[in-house]
């Protein structure tokens, strides 16, 4: 079963297949009798909770106040803004009966046609309409705003090739919605949430992002302007790992949001909108994870520390137990996550492959000689390296050490990122390296005709237009147009 656990597809050989077999070993999630939904199962929810108390926290040190709207909305309210329901539309999934009845031919239920809903009811797809059309009601004067509100929710949109985290039909996120009295105090909260998600990113997912400007074609629709966090998965691809849209006025416009300003003249509210899901999950997979299993930074890990005792009796197990117990105790006044696993009905190696597997960060290993010599194995699982340790002091080591091990995590991820990270400035270069993946840094020359063309030749998109790139005058590598600054092209997920 051990062996099992481990025998995991190669990521050069197959790195899709290492990524659906590794989310199913590490037991995060499987796939559910619904199409393309899945079920998350309680490890894989224990990251998401992390993810969610943490990111939770950094919101609400800013002003945000949690809230929560209604799942279905009046295909009435998607109509109102004409880009927001055409971006949509292909993705929704429509309530139009409210009753069942039974079969009068006796097979099982079925809609009952006299309970047709007078207006269809869509089920979110995202949910700034219901959020807009609730805002009239609570906004009047500019002594209301800003208004910071997030949800934490599901939402559906009717995908029709699906991976579990990556894409799915249902997935949880957090959506913000704030409304503002000025344009800019609406941009600089938009700038503001993409980038505290690089933050979250960086130092508790321990993964490199950059945060840059979605092209007009790529952008959310219905928004003036889209921030995004661009990462780079193992293979080279792009992950879009979080968004923040200044959406203008447009929805207040179209739900006819206004407030009375100081002068108590009518103006319409200036409106934002951010959001992460459980898209985080996969990249936290495929940015750290390796051969053996996953790889969690320490500060999303549900378990940080797991303590395996080995012994051949009760007594021995007594006696382990008993040094064992004011670790556990200590690591938990430094505030570490630690699990003592003294269940007998698996073996010691079952229990090694179970927690490489689902990816521990430190494993400590102790046993009746431990106990004489005042020592304990300590396997780290970033690199797993194993060496032995002192068991005085211990738990204040191992506490550093998952500093350590977050940091390294990080560091090696940035490498990858760097050394996958290109100047190219000829298509025909372009073209020819595309397929062994990493990140472009091209000229274009900003229209969607070239984009839209590099996209159809490539399969490769422009992910962003860096914040901090280079912006440096030059001429697009496809159609030697002037160029006003680099862009980031790659194929994504």
């Amino acid at each position: 079963m051990a062996i099992e656990l481990k025998n995991l597809t190669k990521r050069s050989e197959n790195y899709s297949q290492w990524y659906n077999e590794l989310v199913v070993k590490a037991d995060l999630a499987e796939q559910s009798a619904v199409r393309g939904c899945m079920v998350i199962k309680p490890y894989g929810y224990a990251i998401w909770e992390k993810m969610q108390q943490t990111l939770d926290r950094m919101f609400k040190e800013t002003g945000v106040q949690n809230a929560y709207f209604p799942l279905l909305i009046p295909k009435s309210f998607l109509c109102r803004e004409a880009e927001h329901v055409e971006g949509f539309a292909k993705e929704c999934a429509v309530v139009t009966h409210y009753r069942l009845k039974n079969d009068p031919e006796g097979r099982g239920v079925v809609v009952d046609p006299e309970a047709r809903l007078e207006e269809e009811l869509i089920i979110r797809p995202t949910s700034e309409t219901i959020i807009w059309g609730t805002y009239k009601n609570w906004i009047h004067s500019w002594r209301d705003l800003p208004v910071l509100c997030n949800q934490w929710a599901n939402v559906m949109r009717w995908e029709m090739r699906t991976r579990m985290f990556l894409r799915t039909a249902e997935f949880l996120w957090q959506e913000g919605h704030c409304a503002h009295a000025t344009a800019e105090e609406s941009e600089a909260r938009t700038v503001q949430m993409i980038k505290l998600y690089a933050e979250f990113a960086r130092k508790y997912m321990a993964m490199p992002v950059t945060i840059g400007v979605k092209t007009a074609n790529e952008r959310f629709a219905g928004a003036l302007n889209t921030y995004t966090i661009e990462a780079m998965m193992q293979d080279g691809k792009a992950l879009q790992a979080g968004t923040s849209h200044n959406l203008g006025q447009n929805f207040a416009k179209a739900f006819d949001v206004t407030f009375a300003n100081k002068d108590n003249k009518p103006e319409y509210v200036w409106a934002n909108s951010w959001g992460v899901s459980t898209r985080l999950m996969g990249a936290l997979i495929m940015t750290h994870s390796d051969d053996n299993g996953l790889v969690l930074p320490p500060h999303l890990a549900p378990i940080q520390v797991v303590i395996v005792p080995i012994y051949k009796n009760a007594e021995q197990l007594a006696a382990i137990t008993e040094k064992v117990m004011p670790i556990v105790q200590r690591l938990g006044e430094l505030g570490v996550s630690v699990k003592y696993d003294d269940a007998d009905n698996k073996r010691p190696g079952f229990k090694f492959a179970d927690y490489e597997v689902k990816g521990v960060p430190v494993r400590l290993v102790i046993g009746s000689r431990d106990i004489e010599n005042g020592t304990v194995e300590v396997m780290r699982r970033d690199t797993l390296e194993k060496h032995t340790a002192q068991l005085a002091g211990i738990a204040d080591y191992v506490a550093s050490l998952l500093e350590e091990i977050q940091t390294n995590i990080y560091n090696k991820a940035l490498a990858h990122q760097q050394n996958q990270t290109f100047v190219c400035d000829s298509y025909e270069e372009f073209k020819a390296r595309i397929d062994d993946g990493g990140f472009f840094l091209c000229h274009w020359d900003g229209t969607t005709e070239t984009e839209e063309l590099i996209k159809a030749e490539t399969k490769a998109t422009i992910r962003c237009i860096p914040l901090d790139g280079d912006d440096t005058p030059g001429v697009c590598m496809v159609t030697g147009k002037p160029s006003a600054r680099r862009v980031i092209i790659a194929r994504n997920y």
